[in-house]
């Protein structure tokens, strides 16, 4: 019986060595399903969406021996079984630093089967080459910016109780945008900076308790994918909007960014990866 991974086991607060020729053994995967039921979501998922990750430093060599470098974008649908933990993610990264390559369709290759193999569903990988760098989109997230609100806040632990909206009101259909998003890392505490944007059709949610809310992930430890489905979950247990997405851009650490989209929109289509200002 194989027993699953936890985050304490993985390379997360530990010395780790890094590998520079290629070792896929390195990844760590963790199944979502533990923190999914946690939160209350156990069989059908009520969502769709994916995990867009960015990885910038990603480089190799070619069979002369002369480094390349790009940039790598793997986009991971939320019905994978597991997530991998991103410190394991970087180590595997690294470890093509001194791997002799033919091009870069043998490198994507590789990351195509190792990635899926530990997400346990088919990602989508691109990679952009230095000659493509200038062609990347630098763009804010759009909507209602919620912290131009004049708001007093003394709760820094994920409260949905927060949460209000009016159902006597019209259905209305907004964007609403907050760059006060900070959670936590699960096993260091380190803290994980972010955007989020949250699209909905259904009575509109107040905003003053929507932006305390959001603040309130604060001194909370979880994964960035982890604290996406549970804003999802908790708007829609506490505000039930008919229709709802979450959409978080988290600063990168350690050259990577992962950035989660949830979605109950049946003609969603996955948000465009433009990179934010603090990215």
């Amino acid at each position: 019986m194989t027993i699953p991974n936890t985050p304490d086991a993985s390379p997360l607060g530990k010395p780790a060595a890094y590998q520079t020729q290629y070792q896929p053994s390195l990844l760590f995967p963790i199944a979502r399903l533990g923190k999914r039921e946690e939160i209350g979501i156990s069989g059908t998922l009520p969502f769709f969406g994916v995990d867009i990750w960015n990885a910038y430093e990603v480089s190799w060599l070619n069979l002369r021996g002369k480094p390349q470098v790009a940039i790598a974008t793997f986009t991971v649908p939320a019905d994978s079984p597991n997530i991998i933990e991103s410190k394991s993610f970087k180590l595997y990264l690294n470890s093509f630093n001194q791997t002799r390559l033919a091009d870069k369709d043998a490198l994507l290759q590789l990351l195509r089967t190792d990635i899926s193999a530990g997400f346990g569903a088919p990602v989508h990988v691109a990679l952009a080459t230095a000659e493509a760098f200038a062609e990347l989109k630098l763009q804010e997230l759009q909507g209602l910016l919620l912290d131009r609100l004049d708001i007093e806040v003394d709760e820094y632990q994920p409260n949905p109780a927060l949460l209000k909206s009016d159902p006597d009101q019209v259905v209305v259909e907004e964007t609403l945008v907050s760059h006060l998003l900070k959670s936590n890392c699960l096993v260091t505490g380190q803290p994980d900076w972010g955007s989020v944007q949250i699209h909905y059709v259904g009575a509109a949610i107040d905003q003053e308790s929507l932006l305390k809310y959001l603040i309130s992930f604060r001194d909370h430890n979880e994964f960035h994918e982890q604290c996406v489905e549970r804003i999802f979950m908790d708007l829609m247990r506490n505000c039930r909007p008919q229709k709802l997405s979450v959409y978080a851009r988290y600063t990168r650490r350690g050259g990577l960014d992962i950035n989660p989209w949830r979605s109950n929109f049946s003609t969603s289509q996955p948000p465009l990866n433009w990179r934010q200002a603090r990215q």
